[in-house]
């Protein structure tokens, strides 16, 4: 059996600039019960937000003016559902966590994920530290909380 050696080096700087490849790390986001969700190139605070429910807003094709996101969601499909908004009813094609079956995602065609222009992420549904809820999940529960004592 031959014998394989093998020589190398590894060498690093505290005083080096950060290279392209460092800098544009993958997050990685997880369900409120734990299990991972999804991995992006891109922070998600700094998504926009969908005005009618606060979701975040994926984009999953190129645009002339906007490259689409770099994203893969871990995801259950769901049986689509309709929406009452104020300008009439909308259809959303869900997606849940595969472990606790929580809504984390949807988009306004049918699936598979990536056949909208947009795939939304519902709010407060996903947390970056495995096992903490973050403080978005709570947004909107003094409103739901008083709308119940009335």
């Amino acid at each position: 059996m031959p014998k394989i050696v093998s020589r190398s080096a590894v060498s690093s700087s505290t005083e080096a600039a950060p290279t392209e490849s460092s800098t544009a790390s993958l997050k990685v986001w997880y369900c409120l019960c734990g299990e991972f969700l999804l991995v992006i190139d891109k922070n998600l605070k700094k998504l926009p937000r969908r005005k009618t429910d606060g979701a975040v807003m994926l984009r999953c094709r190129d645009t002339p003016s906007s490259k689409a996101a770099v994203f893969k969601l871990n995801v259950a499909e769901c049986d689509p559902v309709l929406i009452k908004r104020t300008n009439g009813y909308e259809r959303q094609w869900r997606y849940a966590c595969t472990r606790c079956s929580l809504p984390v995602a949807y988009q306004t065609a049918p699936h598979p994920i990536k056949s909208a222009p947009f795939l939304y992420l519902v709010w407060g549904s996903m947390t970056m530290i495995q096992g903490k809820v973050p403080q978005e999940a709570w947004e909107g529960e003094e409103e739901v909380h008083n709308a119940m004592e009335e």
